[in-house]
């Protein structure tokens, strides 16, 4: 059977679990929570999965883009999200500016909403391309928050979507940590399927979302509906890290 998944916002097990059953049985397809997303994304038999926009267009040039959910999050409208700033509630009442050489921490380097759009924010900023005294890696934006918790790091570029669910699911997560800034809006995480994927099938899949989302399980996710855009927008992301370089910063 072909792969399904839903990584990205894996933010409560038995919710996720709902989300792709109700996904993975009319698509006759077996669910899957992949290690490797990167290989995963890349596999043959891949039918269903979530990405991020970067990889999408660095990393994954041969697959094809399904679609994108609609989202309800706060700070998100409807295909376009973005991520907060996000720092210990002693520094709630300071701007970007204020963080100028302190300690950054991003869940990993090919994220959009955690990495990309932080630097995109803090190029114009920046002296001699730096701005942070120091950047930290988490492998998540959880662990990420985590860091900010522990004071191992003062501000987070954190996904709007991902706030939102833990303040529903595991709102003690955000104990202590305070919204300082956003950034821009832009596309939504695309959803993917392989290069081989047959067109009867791509249309197949575009059909099973529009119907999913009006499923109690989508909308209790901040799903409201599903588009189809252009992949062209995404180099929206693109031109934020060639903006960034052109002011010298191309790495936080």
């Amino acid at each position: 059977m072909k792969r399904l998944s839903l990584p990205m916002y894996d933010i409560h097990r038995p919710h996720t679990q709902a989300l792709t059953a109700r996904l993975a049985q009319p698509l006759r397809a077996d669910v899957e929570w992949p290690e490797d997303l990167l290989a995963h994304w890349r596999a043959d038999d891949l039918l269903l999965s979530q990405t991020c926009g970067y990889p999408l267009m660095t990393q994954l040039p041969d697959v094809q883009l399904v679609g994108a959910f609609e989202l309800s999050a706060p700070g998100c409208r409807g295909a376009r999200y973005r991520s907060w700033l996000v720092a210990r509630e002693e520094d709630e009442n300071s701007a970007l500016v204020d963080f100028r050489g302190r300690r950054a921490v991003a869940n990993s380097v090919d994220s959009h909403s955690g990495y990309n759009a932080l630097r995109y924010l803090i190029a114009p900023l920046a002296q001699q391309g730096r701005f942070f005294s120091a950047t930290r890696f988490s492998g998540s934006h959880r662990q990420s928050l985590a860091h900010l918790r522990a004071g191992k790091a003062d501000i987070a570029a954190i996904d709007c979507l991902t706030w939102a669910l833990l303040r529903r699911h595991a709102a003690h997560e955000l104990a202590g940590l305070a919204i300082v800034g956003e950034t821009p809006l832009c596309p939504a995480p695309p959803l993917i399927t392989s290069a081989q994927t047959d067109e009867e099938t791509l249309t197949t899949l575009r059909r099973v979302l529009t119907q999913f989302v009006e499923e109690k399980a989508a909308r209790a996710s901040f799903i409201t509906g599903f588009t189809v855009p252009e992949r062209a927008a995404y180099q929206e992301i693109m031109r934020w890290e060639s903006q960034a370089a052109a002011l010298g910063v191309t790495a936080l």
